[in-house]
């Protein structure tokens, strides 16, 4: 019985880093993606062929459409993801569920 009690310790440790990597890919910023090239590509991306594709650095980025959304700076013909932001998409008609609009996007919730 004290074996088992010896070990929680060690059981503890390794179940709270498993709860927080789970917790923090839930709030991760969404992950770059290559894109459909229209004029310049955003800062970390670099031409390839008819695409932008993302650099070991890139970050998220959607097509600019108006005025980029919430969390989102233009770069190129791009809105570029900042620190935290949340995933968007071009929208077209209303939002899914999970998402709100943010000017000309869809932005999500979470």
């Amino acid at each position: 019985m004290s074996h088992v009690l010896r070990r929680r310790p060690a059981f503890a440790r390794g179940l709270a880093a498993a709860l927080a990597l789970c917790s923090a890919s839930l709030f991760a910023q969404p992950a770059p993606v290559a894109l459909a090239k229209t004029g310049s590509c955003p800062s970390g991306y670099s031409t390839s062929g008819n695409y932008c594709a993302p650099g070991s650095g890139a970050r998220f980025a959607v097509p600019k459409v108006g005025s980029c959304p919430s969390g989102y700076s233009t770069s190129g013909d791009y809105c570029l993801a900042s620190a935290g932001a949340k995933h968007a998409m071009p929208k077209t008609g209303s939002c899914p569920s999970g998402y709100s609009t943010s000017g000309d996007y869809c932005l999500s919730s979470r």
